[in-house]
């Protein structure tokens, strides 16, 4: 069984350390300085940044080119998300 807690860091990118394909296949939101956020690539807890995807560019290896801001980052599963929800 999964925890219920986001790890404190993640990344979308397959050649990154922070990958973890099942935790991405459950379906993980991003709250960024409070606001919802669809575009973050990667995210860090504990350091307070999100990096996201600016627009459809891509760099020079064909990934996304993405931006790293600072701020309150709140990770949260999909699916626990919603239970929450329709309790009240």
């Amino acid at each position: 069984m999964m925890s219920d807690v986001p790890p404190d860091r993640l990344s979308s990118n397959p050649n990154s350390p922070y990958y973890d394909e099942a935790l991405l296949r459950r379906g993980i939101g991003i709250r960024f300085k409070g606001i919802e956020r669809n575009n973050v690539q990667e995210y860090c807890v504990s350091e307070g940044w999100v990096r996201m995807a600016v627009g459809k560019t891509l760099d020079r290896r064909g990934n996304p080119l993405t931006l790293k801001a600072q701020g309150p980052v709140e990770p949260y599963f999909r699916d626990v998300q919603g239970e929450s929800d329709s309790d009240h």
